[in-house]
């Protein structure tokens, strides 16, 4: 940990959701230097919310990518259940489902809890940013900070800017991903923003692919890897964002920006058979569970 990175993000940062992006979102934090709480929704939950972030921050140790001690990472982490416990962050992200009532709802009740000074973020990959700021009583102290699965490993963050958001939060929010050794692709509020929207633009063709018999998944992400330089392939990262996830950001996309974005039934059909991707152990490849 660098004195530079420790300067450069918020002293206390809160996190609610302690889900693989939650805990993602937490790890970074904890990792440039902040006193971090995550709050999830029951005793079971925390607990793998606090299993999930000490995993990776030990697989971190081990690649030598942390100069800290585990113990003096974890001792900086608290894990709860009451959105009280947030009251002291000056930044709290908020990282629950992509549902838009949940994230009203999640938003609402965390900021009653926040003094007037404190920020706001949503780490929503295609939700209106715009939307959510008018259902908030501080509207110009809120943004969105989309972060990318898995969050140890990526580089990116988009910053997402309302109309609402206030000028203090424009500059910081840049500081602060900075701060987390990762770089701002600063964007304005759109359906699926730059990057869900040309990701699934690139993936729900790619699916389109499989369903015509064009070619097989390895072959489609290899031709992507191998031919324009894609780390992974549309599929495989399909796999990994989860196709439930992804099937709701088309959903949403189809909503707003019309018949391009609509689901093909494959992605359907796969989502009904629960076959999500990694973390069930089946979407278009197989994975050991």
């Amino acid at each position: 940990m660098s004195e530079k990175h420790a300067l450069a993000v918020p002293a206390a940062v809160g996190v609610l959701g302690g889900g693989r992006m939650g805990a993602g979102i937490a790890h970074a934090f904890l990792i440039a230097g902040a006193q971090v709480t995550v709050v999830e929704r029951d005793g079971q939950a925390a607990e793998a919310a606090r299993e999930r972030i000490e995993r990776d921050l030990a697989k971190s140790l081990e690649r030598g990518t942390v100069e800290a001690a585990f113990e003096e990472l974890t001792e900086r982490l608290t894990v709860g259940l009451d959105h009280a416990d947030l009251a002291p962050a000056e930044l709290v992200v908020e990282a629950v489902p992509e549902v838009w009532d949940l994230k009203v709802s999640a938003l609402q009740e965390v900021e009653r809890h926040l003094a007037e000074t404190a920020w706001l973020a949503t780490n929503t990959s295609s939700l209106s940013v715009d939307g959510l700021a008018e259902q908030l009583a501080r509207p110009e102290r809120f943004c969105g900070l989309h972060f990318f699965n898995p969050v140890p490993a990526s580089t990116l963050v988009e910053v997402v800017l309302s109309e609402h958001t206030g000028e203090e939060l424009r500059a910081l929010s840049v500081q602060w991903v900075k701060g987390l050794g990762k770089t701002p692709v600063v964007v304005h509020d759109a359906p699926g923003f730059a990057s869900s929207r040309l990701g699934v633009a690139i993936a729900l063709e790619a699916i389109r692919m499989v369903e015509e018999g064009v070619a097989s998944p390895e072959d489609i992400d290899n031709a992507m890897v191998l031919g324009y330089r894609f780390p992974v392939g549309p599929l495989a990262l399909t796999d990994i964002v989860g196709l439930d996830v992804r099937l709701g950001i088309a959903e949403y996309l189809e909503s707003t920006l019309g018949e391009r974005f609509a689901p093909p039934q494959l992605m359907r059909d796969m989502v009904a058979r629960g076959e999500l991707g990694r973390k069930t152990g089946k979407g278009f490849f197989d994975y050991d569970r």
